[in-house]
């Protein structure tokens, strides 16, 4: 049974350190492999499917955190690992090292002119994959940072439904650059339009890695249906991890790691719109 959104968290008794590893005992860990490309992935609940995608510099307390409360909203929530080591909280150092790997990883593209990275073709097959395992009407996910704008190419998976695009940083070198080709993005916004979807798009005003440019250019390829939040930079939380402090100076993760878990908070009232939107997309749609 599902918690309403108003609630998510309160059953927490002692709130989790996010300054310490989470163990994520609580998720079943399994390797799944599609095109001979195995990786493990956390799942966790029941309903339907939302894929969560981790950001930089990977699974970290505060991405497994955000990741407890969509299960907790009535979703089964499939957490790859894609990068980094799970559930641990990254020296500045260790964090460094994980961004310069997926930089120059074949599966990642992280500079302009050169497409979608191939990861997503491996996550739209666990989006197939989870659709088909959990039921309902289709799938959510939630790309961020580094995995920001994967969730609109899984969108070229059908059963993707609830795209979220959290303050997507790629490509890295050109602001104003979507990250997918245009193709691609022609392909979403017919089926923005043809299936009466919407894209839920969050940053913070001064991010330097998720500037006003990629909300512009994304407005601009898919239109309306590209809904967009800009939050405030007084919003975030300054309490952040090593590799935030010394790498991310400006306030960028607005679920994860600079959101405050605190009542009138916009970076609280930012989750509890995903959630509705997760909601409102593969629950409801699913008793109508």
């Amino acid at each position: 049974m599902s918690i309403p959104i108003k609630d998510i968290g309160k059953q927490e008794i002692n709130k989790q350190d996010m300054h310490v590893d989470d163990s994520l005992t609580d998720f079943t860990s399994r390797q799944i492999t599609f095109n001979d490309v195995s990786k493990r992935v956390y799942v966790t609940g029941s309903g339907p499917a939302v894929i969560v995608m981790t950001e930089m510099p990977g699974i970290s307390p505060h991405v497994a955190r955000f990741a407890r409360w969509v299960r907790d909203a009535g979703f089964t929530v499939y957490m790859p690992s894609l990068f980094g080591r799970d559930g641990v909280v990254a020296t500045a150092e260790e964090g460094a090292v994980v961004f310069q790997k997926a930089c120059v990883s074949a599966e990642f593209r992280a500079f302009a002119g050169k497409g979608a990275s191939p990861v997503t073709l491996w996550l739209r097959a666990l989006a197939k994959v989870a659709h088909a395992e959990c039921g309902g009407p289709g799938v959510g996910a939630i790309g961020m940072c580094f995995t920001g704008n994967f969730a609109l190419s899984m969108m070229l998976e059908p059963a993707v439904l609830a795209p979220v695009v959290a303050q997507p940083s790629l490509p890295m070198d050109d602001p104003a650059d979507t990250g997918l080709e245009a193709a691609d993005l022609q392909v979403v916004r017919q089926r923005l339009e043809s299936e009466d979807l919407t894209v839920m798009a969050y940053r913070f005003e001064g991010d330097a890695f998720c500037r006003a440019q990629r909300f512009a250019a994304f407005s601009e390829a898919l239109g309306e249906r590209f809904v967009s939040r800009v939050l405030p930079d007084s919003a975030a939380n300054q309490d952040t991890a090593p590799f935030f402090k010394r790498y991310v100076t400006t306030p960028h993760s607005v679920v994860t790691a600079h959101l405050i878990d605190e009542a009138g908070q916009p970076t609280l009232a930012a989750r509890d719109e995903i959630l509705a939107f997760f909601r409102g997309r593969l629950v409801q749609a699913d008793v109508n």
